[in-house]
């Protein structure tokens, strides 16, 4: 296959799904892993899609404003996205009270609790709280917000907030969109950028789960800064000047090896 074929199949399958990994480009092309790199690069140079840690992420009209679907995201950085899921896991204590976003990393993060019994939850995910609701322990409560479904499973808007001004948990487990030292913690949809802010509210501590692809990376609206961050755990590859900036801004940084 020629190259110029190799990287329409390429483009074609990231705008069909929204994204793709490079493991299963290699696979599916049988050609290198650095043959496949190469061509997302000349992709992304030509501006055809968005590379990223691992793949590709198909292109919106405005970047700023776009919103991947969550199996489109759930593709990538998975192994890094269970890294941090299994290290914040740690800080979940039984029967405690906790607060998980809306996320393909936060979802690994209620993966990685289900087995705790006595906990309550509080969330505004569907797949999270599908997925306790079929598999979460004995003695669970899981406390699902309401409110309008996004692309991102997010239940969002008016509703959504109004539950959550009414209730307190002691640790947020929260993600995001772009992580940036400058504009903070932010997300391409508005209104979700609003019932972030209110589940920010409703915590005694946030913890933030994003992997280095995150960082340097800014949606249509900010939702908090690094300073309401209490603890933020990341991947092994997020860069060093960057580990310096959290570590100024917010109470803890953590490592998780992928």
């Amino acid at each position: 296959m020629l190259a110029s074929q190799r990287r329409s199949v390429i483009l074609e399958l990231v705008e069909e799904s929204g994204a793709v990994k490079v493991s299963d480009l290699v696979e599916r092309l049988g050609v290198s892993d650095m043959t496949i790199r190469r061509d997302i690069e000349r992709l992304s140079s030509d501006g055809l899609l968005e590379r990223v840690h691992g793949g590709a992420l198909a292109l919106g009209d405005t970047r700023s404003s776009e919103e991947p679907g969550f199996s489109a995201k759930s593709l990538l950085q998975r192994a890094q996205k269970q890294a941090i899921a299994r290290a914040a896991a740690q800080r979940v204590e039984v029967g405690s009270a906790i607060g998980i976003s809306a996320g393909t990393t936060t979802y690994e993060l209620a993966r990685a609790v289900k087995d705790i019994p006595k906990l309550t939850v509080v969330t505004n995910s569907v797949p999270v709280a599908q997925l306790l609701h079929e598999s979460g322990a004995p003695g669970q409560t899981v406390v699902l917000t309401g409110g309008v479904r996004t692309p991102s499973d997010a239940l969002v808007g008016p509703v959504a907030v109004s539950a959550l001004r009414s209730l307190h948990v002691d640790l947020l487990f929260l993600g995001a969109h772009g992580v940036d030292d400058r504009t903070g913690l932010t997300t391409p949809n508005l209104v979700e950028s609003e019932t972030n802010r209110a589940l920010v509210g409703s915590a005694r501590h946030v913890c933030l789960l994003a992997d280095s692809s995150k960082w340097g990376t800014v949606g249509l609206s900010t939702f908090a800064d690094l300073g309401d961050v209490d603890l933020f755990v990341t991947d092994d590859a997020f860069p060093e000047r960057a580990r310096a900036a959290v570590r100024e801004a917010v109470g803890s940084l953590e490592i998780a090896e992928a």
